[in-house]
């Protein structure tokens, strides 16, 4: 397994370029299931996770082929993918491969609803918490689906199609917005979706959809209303920047010091996360397409905070504005509302010396002045970078254990980091 050597201590100057977000790839990905025509996804970004779901999806017969470079496109750029579903030649999903990526169970949606047939392995537990598929399965009940579990495979079946409902979700959930959304499209008559995930990626898909020919209303909205169309065709589409990698560079540049400008980003979709970093004391200035950090000399303020459903703090950015939060001048309680046992990298943020003690569902970080490099160890994604941002800004070197995790979902970590001035470099196995 690769390793990731970081000796820290040195100030961040430069501009780092974001990524396509992974959160929206994957479920654009899923949608080329919809039609038999082809869906081209620019900025793809090139993750081991959307390289997995290229292989899931050959698996169902998509035919997936990258375009070549073209002129005045750069290294940063993301991938041209495009995807072909003309015909679907297995509508079953092996536990062997959807055990390795939660998100490629959202193929069941799109394969009931054009074959009138699914059969996908459960996807079984997770690091950070159970993450259950009951409200995916209850969406595509309401819409005349019939669901059998049996020896660890969801039998999904709507042998006469998909017909329009009322899904009302009793608690926010992305994937269940996706996995409705992707059903409903397809269905006969309209379906009401409620309580549904306001985060952009979700709007994105929904965007997407609409090019392929769906009739989606209430985009960005909590309700939904999707009018069944007989059957969808080709798009062409850009996934949109990834506020998650955006927020961990600018929680990074803030951690280390100095000034750093991410380009290629959209701030409206993390406001939330900049606000609290400027309350932690970093300079944050945002363009339309840029954010520029700057934290020269003055100490980081601690900052309390609770995750939440957009337009909220990120859950998937808790642990990185936790690492930054080791080093500030006092105390910041950070509670995690969406995700049970999301607290794995505190006893990694620990070993560098960190103060952070658990109360439920709350960790109450007391800041140190320094930080010591050690050796530690990935525990999933997020937490993953967490460790990156820590090091940063410790005395001496860390090197960074199974970081198998950070390529699930930062594209050219080490190179954007190097770009800025880190001492940063990957140790192949």
């Amino acid at each position: 397994m690769d390793r990731i050597r970081i000796v820290g201590g040195t100030k961040l100057n430069g501009t780092i370029p974001i990524s396509g977000a992974k959160n929206a790839a994957l479920p654009l990905m899923i949608a080329s299931l919809l039609t038999p025509e082809t869906l081209v996804l620019e900025n793809v970004p090139r993750l081991s996770d959307v390289r997995m779901l290229k292989r899931i999806l050959g698996n169902h017969g998509v035919d997936v082929m990258v375009a070549g470079k073209r002129i005045g496109e750069r290294d940063e750029d993301g991938e041209t993918v495009k995807l072909n579903a003309a015909t679907i030649v297995d509508t079953t999903a092996p536990y062997e491969l959807v055990s390795q990526m939660r998100a490629s169970f959202w193929v069941i949606a799109p394969l009931l609803a054009r074959m009138g047939e699914a059969k996908v392995s459960l996807p079984g537990g997770c690091a950070i918490g159970t993450r259950p598929v009951d409200l995916l399965l209850m969406a595509l009940e309401k819409l005349g689906a019939e669901i059998e579990i049996e020896g660890g495979y969801v039998l999904a079946r709507a042998g006469n199609g998909l017909k329009g409902g009322e899904i009302d979700f009793p608690k926010v959930t992305v994937g269940g917005t996706h996995t409705a959304l992707m059903a409903a499209v397809l269905a006969q008559g309209t379906s009401v979706i409620r309580n549904a995930a306001r985060e952009p990626e979700v709007g994105d898909l929904a965007r997407c959809l609409v090019k392929m020919g769906a009739r989606i209303s209430g985009i960005d909205s909590s309700t939904l209303e999707v009018e069944g169309v007989g059957s969808l065709h080709g798009a062409h589409h850009r996934v949109l920047p990834d506020r998650i990698e955006a927020g961990t560079y600018a929680f990074a540049a803030a951690m280390a010091g100095g000034d750093v400008t991410l380009t290629d980003v959209q701030p409206i979709l993390l406001q939330s996360a900049l606000d609290r970093l400027a309350e932690s004391g970093a300079t944050v200035t945002s363009e339309t397409n840029s954010i520029r950090i700057r934290r020269n000399g003055n100490g980081i303020a601690p900052v309390s905070l609770e995750t939440e459903a957009f337009p909220g703090f990120p859950t998937d950015l808790q642990a990185q504005f936790m690492a930054l939060m080791t080093k500030a001048n006092g105390t910041a309680r950070i509670t995690e509302t969406i995700f049970e046992n999301r607290f794995m990298h505190v006893q990694e943020l620990a070993r560098f010396g960190a103060k952070i003690r658990l109360d439920g569902d709350t960790a109450i970080v007391e800041g140190t002045p320094v930080l010591k490099g050690a050796p530690v160890m990935a525990t999933d994604l997020r937490a993953s970078v967490s460790l990156v941002i820590a090091a940063l800004a410790a005395e001496g070197e860390t090197m960074i254990n199974r970081v198998y995790h950070l390529d699930r979902g930062f594209e050219q970590l080490e190179a954007k980091l190097q770009h800025c001035g880190a001492q940063v470099e990957r140790i192949r196995a």
